[in-house]
């Protein structure tokens, strides 16, 4: 991945809510570790905004799009082949990050939810796949709450434990042709998504006093690891799903003030 080789030779990443975030993090750090990106968001300005950072360290194309119209997967492919002669990695990221317990959830939320975080990144796949060589991968940015089931999750919980089973369907479908797929399974990230309700005490209390590490995941931790497994160390990574929770899924941990209050 040297910034000294050729530029055809240079590897092309397809990364998906790429105009903030974590998309934003993972773009720039592909870009960084020799990546050329094809950039997909809704939001024209901000991603425009993106892409000009971006071309200070590779080049760079973006495509302002739902991801959930069903032709963009095809139209963000053709323009990285039309672009680049080739798609090394695609990175599904966009989601929706709606909750409600199902009893509450209505089609319209239902149809949300399912549309962007479970049925695109399916499209993009089988976009991509008709292109991919031996070599390429898939990364899917899911929850850990695809692995564990959280309270109110509903449809939430649902489409990212779908991203596992898809994740894993690629690994043993498209595996022996070179092509890997995994997922990154983060805990909650301060974003956009998530500010408004960082601090509020019942949200304190199931992520910071439940995470036996002393600090929050950052858009910058999942990016590190959606590079590793894009990366010749992971190349021999296929079909895994990594939790970044600081061992949230994996342990029953109380904070002691936790254990402690009101005694």
């Amino acid at each position: 991945m040297s910034s000294t080789q050729p530029s055809s030779s240079k590897p092309v990443a397809l990364v998906t809510g790429a105009s903030a975030g974590i998309g934003e993090a993972v773009a720039r750090r592909l870009a960084a570790g020799g990546f050329r990106i094809v950039a997909v968001a809704r939001r024209k300005d901000r991603l425009e905004k993106v892409a000009r950072e971006l071309r200070s360290m590779t080049e760079t194309h973006a495509l302002a799009a739902d991801v959930t119209a069903s032709d963009t997967p095809d139209r963000a492919v053709a323009l990285a082949m039309e672009s680049f002669g080739r798609l090394d990695c695609l990175v599904n990221n966009a989601g929706s990050g709606k909750w409600a317990p199902v009893r509450e959830t209505d089609d319209a939320t239902l149809a949300e939810v399912i549309d962007t975080s479970l049925k695109a990144p399916f499209r993009f796949c089988r976009a991509a796949l008709r292109v991919m060589r031996p070599g390429s991968s898939i990364i899917s940015v899911g929850s850990v709450f695809g692995i564990l089931g959280g309270l109110d999750g509903g449809i939430y919980c649902t489409v990212k434990a779908g991203l596992i089973g898809l994740t894993q369907a690629l690994a043993v479908q498209y595996g022996s042709d070179g092509i890997r797929s995994n997922l990154v399974a983060p805990g909650v990230v301060k974003t956009d998504m998530t500010r408004d309700y960082w601090d509020a005490p019942g949200f304190q209390r199931l992520n910071q006093e439940m995470t036996p590490f002393n600090r929050d995941c950052t858009v910058e931790d999942v990016a590190n690891a959606v590079y590793f497994l894009a990366s010749e160390q992971g190349s021999f990574i296929n079909g895994q799903t990594l939790a970044l929770d600081g061992g949230w899924s994996t342990t029953k941990y109380l904070s002691r003030a936790a254990l402690t209050r009101g005694i």
